[in-house]
């Protein structure tokens, strides 16, 4: 594992194989694109790892890629895998319906307020996870997959020896401790999204599906209120008092391109929409945009800020 490098050194990666299905072979670092997000980065109270891979070009960006951060919500990404393996193995079913019952309950999100013994189809419960990220619902579906221990030999045999489930995982006590539900790298999370992207996950429906469930994000502030409101993504986001990530693939009109973005010992904390890991979350993905489509200029309406404020009673 590569060790996180203070950003006030402004300093250029090279590319380091590993031998693993979520490496990409004969990927070329672009410098240019490098130099920018480096930039970008320089200030940032806390640990950064950036990962960017253009999937057409096959030119990459690893700044501390390969650096274990906590996932905090995208380990709900292979959860819906670990569970997909379940379905495509013919041990559930996709539109089964469940029984919820208050043994469940994690958290009073929308899974978790249901009243004992409500009935919910499980692919409503993964839309749920995915799309507004449900902590009661993923939490299920966490169970539903076998558990964290069967979730990361999916992983482990898919190559991805980095991301983890630590959370109800026996074993994996002191990863909690330090991570949180889940650990990943910047480069794992984005290549498992271009896994999926590919059809290359469990099976080319199963990924379709899957693909599918993470192109409806509710949680749009950060990254995507910088791309054009006609530009299709997948994505998911995870935020913790001292970390906040996004992964994205973006169908950009000159070539998809993938990215994962995530931080760790932040000191900025707030919940606001201002707090700093945001506000990198929205640089990067800006920056990005406008370094692949300098074509295709666009930024966000004045005000756009004030319609992803923090909810109120």
């Amino acid at each position: 594992m590569k060790s996180v490098i203070p950003f006030t050194l402004f300093v250029l990666y090279t590319l380091t194989i590993v031998a693993q299905p979520s490496a990409v072979q004969n990927a070329k670092i672009d410098k240019k694109l490098t130099a920018q997000i480096l930039e970008a980065v320089k200030g940032f109270r806390g640990d950064v790892g950036v990962y960017v891979r253009n999937l057409k070009t096959n030119k990459i960006i690893e700044i501390n890629a390969d650096t274990l951060f906590p996932t905090a919500s995208m380990i709900k990404v292979p959860i819906q895998c670990g569970l997909f393996d379940k379905i495509t193995k013919g041990e559930l079913k996709y539109n089964a319906v469940l029984t919820y019952r208050d043994s469940l309950h994690y958290d009073d999100g929308i899974v978790g307020s249901l009243r004992d013994s409500a009935k919910i189809p499980l692919s409503e419960v993964v839309m749920l996870m995915e799309t507004v990220s449900d902590n009661t619902g993923s939490l299920w579906c966490q169970a539903l997959a076998g558990g964290g221990k069967t979730i990361n030999e999916w992983l482990d045999k898919n190559g991805f020896t980095a991301t983890r489930v630590n959370s109800r995982t026996p074993g994996r006590e002191a990863n909690r401790t330090r991570y949180g539900w889940g650990q990943t790298s910047p480069r794992e999370m984005a290549e498992l999204f271009a896994m999926i992207r590919a059809g290359r996950a469990i099976s080319p429906d199963a990924s379709d599906r899957m693909y599918r469930n993470l192109c409806r994000q509710y949680w749009d502030g950060e990254g995507l209120s910088q791309l054009p409101p006609d530009i299709k993504t997948a994505c998911k986001n995870g935020a913790v008092n001292r970390s906040r990530s996004e992964a994205v693939l973006v169908h950009a009109p000159h070539g998809e391109y993938v990215y994962c973005v995530i931080t760790k010992n932040n000191q900025d904390e707030s919940w606001k929409s201002t707090n700093e890991g945001y506000v990198l979350l929205r640089k990067i993905s800006k920056l990005l945009w406008n370094y692949y489509e300098p074509r295709h200029p666009w930024k966000p309406p004045v005000n756009f800020e004030k319609w992803y404020q923090e909810a109120v009673e």
